[in-house]
């Protein structure tokens, strides 16, 4: 099943979300179009139970998809609304559940994830809120607590990546969302998110810088004919394959609920790999990468922030630390190996 959805997932985004729509998107913030296409065709309830009328994958099935977000630098909420649906719906709060149609609505449209920040006075804080200016509502979490609020109710103001927002809530709209009865740790679930976007997008910029140094000629041959060109190809290889293996451990759950271990080192290196080829393939490529015109500004942009959001390697590895530390079921070594197990 997981092959019929990321096939008929790449058809839709070959046709419908190409570099020119990617750009349209980011310069006007409108991205409704583009997710009435992907919405239609069932692909955002796909970790939802097939008895709450979705497709019942499970994240192993999923990650292909997610992995397409990124192939195709997706410039909407997918891969985030697939799994806030799945936690609204084992919530018992998806559509058909919530009393509110205003709210109804919102569960039916783009809804991205955040952490916050509850201020003394009940206002909600979310800095830097992945694909804001697109979402229709937003599954925030602060260290307690869990809502769905919608993004029309929020102050919104800009942050460092063009379709991102700091968003805040005052205290009214808080009170009006809707609470979820669970705490989730939302930074665990963007993380699995973006360490599959980041494995897809990685392999992309590798794909193409690969296919630009055999087609650029200099010196009477191509660019990748040169040994240094072809010692850092190799490295871009290396890191880009080893972070598509990590994003498939971030990944490896036969339900849709990620492993707080396997997210950490999907995380971790992913956010690492995205440094090194973001570097290298500008590196390759020259002047010419970093111009508007080029496609690769789409990918490498992105690189730097999916590094960032659900945070970086710094604070994985913190997490992993601490795992082999407070160890206390075993060894340190059948840690590592049941979390680097992808058929656990």
């Amino acid at each position: 099943m997981d092959d019929l959805f990321s096939d008929a997932l790449r058809q839709l985004l070959a046709d419908q979300c190409t570099p020119a729509v990617v750009r349209q998107i980011e310069a006007s913030g409108d991205g409704a179009a583009l997710w009435a296409h992907i919405d239609s065709s069932g692909f955002a309830d796909a970790l939802v139970a097939e008895a709450q009328g979705g497709s019942g994958l499970s994240l192993r099935e999923a990650q292909d998809v997610m992995a397409l977000c990124g192939r195709y630098t997706v410039p909407v909420p997918l891969a985030e609304t697939m799994m806030a649906r799945s936690v609204l719906a084992q919530a018992g709060l998806s559509e058909v559940g919530l009393v509110d149609s205003a709210w109804a609505d919102a569960a039916k449209g783009s809804i991205t994830l955040a952490q916050g920040r509850l201020a003394d006075d009940g206002s909600l804080m979310c800095a830097n809120v992945q694909l804001g200016r697109v979402a229709d509502a937003v599954l925030v979490s602060d260290a307690q607590h869990t809502w769905l609020l919608s993004t029309q109710h929020a102050q919104s103001s800009p942050a460092s990546f063009v379709l991102d927002a700091d968003l805040r809530w005052s205290p009214e709209h808080v009170a009006a969302g809707v609470k979820l009865p669970k705490h989730q740790d939302v930074r665990l679930l963007l993380g699995c998110i973006n360490a599959a976007q980041l494995s897809g997008a990685l392999l992309a910029v590798f794909n193409n810088t690969l296919q630009y140094a055999n087609d650029r000629v200099q010196f009477g041959k191509a660019i990748g004919k040169f040994q240094a060109i072809q010692h850092q190809l190799s490295v871009m290889a290396e890191h880009s394959f080893a972070a598509h293996m990590a994003a498939q451990l971030g990944c490896a759950s036969d339900t849709a609920v990620p492993d707080r271990v396997r997210v950490a080192v999907a995380k971790a290196r992913t956010s690492e790999a995205a440094l090194e080829v973001a570097s290298l393939s500008h590196s390759i490529h020259g002047a010419i990468g970093f111009t508007r015109e080029f496609d690769l500004q789409l990918f490498t942009r992105r690189l730097h922030a999916w590094r960032q959001s659900g945070g970086a390697e710094s604070y994985w590895h913190t997490v992993l630390g601490h795992e082999l530390v407070d160890n206390r079921s075993g060894l340190v070594l059948d840690l590592i190996r049941s979390a680097t197990d992808v058929t656990a």
